[in-house]
């Protein structure tokens, strides 16, 4: 099994596991809130940093999978070649956005917040912890998108 294969299974895991306390989380807070008439004070702040954990681990996954949206008007009017040097070229730009923007920017905004003790009101968790998953999603999809170019280019160079 190669280096991809088991970040993806690990990715996959850690999704299920997130995606099933969000899921429990949030019948947890219906029933407390309908049933027992007594609304659980944590669920809600729970459930919206299992969320952001969710999407932006989950949107990692998805790219490494290369099962985003994409819009493919052009991809299907292009020869091989033309396809696979846009798609590197595209991947390209996604490495400098989640270099820039997701590592960069995500793990200032994490450490700022650690500085600033910033705690959650219900948890009382450090908001760093939360904003952790920033960077870490920005440098799987780094890899995704470093791995994929790597592919495309042995894929570019065999056509030729």
């Amino acid at each position: 099994m190669n280096l991809r294969a088991k970040i993806d299974k690990m990715l996959e895991l850690f999704l299920v596991v997130v995606m099933s306390t969000l899921v429990v989380n949030v019948v947890w807070q219906v029933a407390s809130r309908y049933i027992f008439s007594s609304p659980s004070s944590f669920t809600d702040e729970l459930a919206g940093f299992l969320l952001i954990w969710v999407g932006l681990a989950g949107a990692a996954y998805v790219k490494g999978r290369n099962e985003h949206l994409a819009i493919d008007i052009l991809h299907t009017k292009m020869g091989p070649k033309t396809h696979k040097r846009t798609m590197i070229f595209i991947n390209f730009l996604i490495i400098l956005f989640c270099i820039s923007v997701m590592v960069i920017g995500g793990t200032w905004l994490m450490y700022v917040q650690f500085v600033n003790g910033q705690i959650s009101a219900a948890l009382q968790l450090p908001m760093g912890y939360v904003y952790m998953i920033v960077p870490f999603s920005g440098l799987l999809m780094t890899y995704y998108a470093s791995d994929d170019i790597r592919h495309l280019i042995k894929e570019l160079k065999s056509l030729k």
